[in-house]
């Protein structure tokens, strides 16, 4: 079977420069951006809403990617949004929230409903944002729930577009170099 399934008649929509692990599953509304990468065992439902990952943004592995309905209390619902040149760290869970650019998300983190993680941020391994909290420009933030640290060094902002340069080599590489075993 497919890692990419349509889902109601809607398909995932990704760019051909973009990267999807076979082990994935991506399913319905999905839009995966230019040099992007999906690495091995993500999930990403968008059954019930949208999704949509940005350029050069990368999802590591194990990762959980999904949605919430719309109903009368919320008509949008809560869809998964994601910007450029973010990286979400190994075995995340996002579920209807949004994630703007030049973001990393800690391994094992999770960002629920509402959510707003603006530019420029840094989210601490095993981190819990709650439903509609807003994540500040420029801060580091760890913990559960997540509390903001201190502000970003210039080092630490240059490295979040650095790591998602290190990704579109390492999603180049892979589509250039991996090949089945038989």
């Amino acid at each position: 079977m497919s890692s990419l399934r349509s889902f109601k008649g809607i398909k995932p929509s990704i760019t051909p420069s973009a990267y999807i692990d076979d082990s994935s599953v991506i399913v319905g509304d999905v839009k995966i951006g230019i040099d992007s990468s999906i690495w091995p065992h993500v999930a990403a439902r968008g059954d019930v809403n949208h999704i949509h990952i940005g350029n050069r943004t990368n999802v590591q592995d194990g990762s959980v990617l999904h949605v919430t309905h719309k109903n009368p209390s919320n008509p949008e619902g809560y869809p998964l949004i994601i910007g450029d040149d973010v990286t979400v760290g190994h075995l995340v869970m996002l579920h209807g929230c949004t994630i703007k650019n030049r973001v990393l998300v800690g391994m094992s983190s999770t960002i629920l409903d509402g959510a707003i993680i603006e530019d420029d941020v840094f989210i601490g391994a095993g981190s819990l944002v709650p439903p509609n909290k807003v994540l500040e420009s420029g801060y580091l933030y760890v913990g559960r729930p997540v509390k903001q640290i201190r502000p970003l060094t210039e080092e630490e902002t240059a490295f979040l577009v650095k790591s998602a340069d290190n990704y579109v080599q390492n999603k180049n590489d892979y589509l250039n170099e991996v090949h089945d075993i038989n």
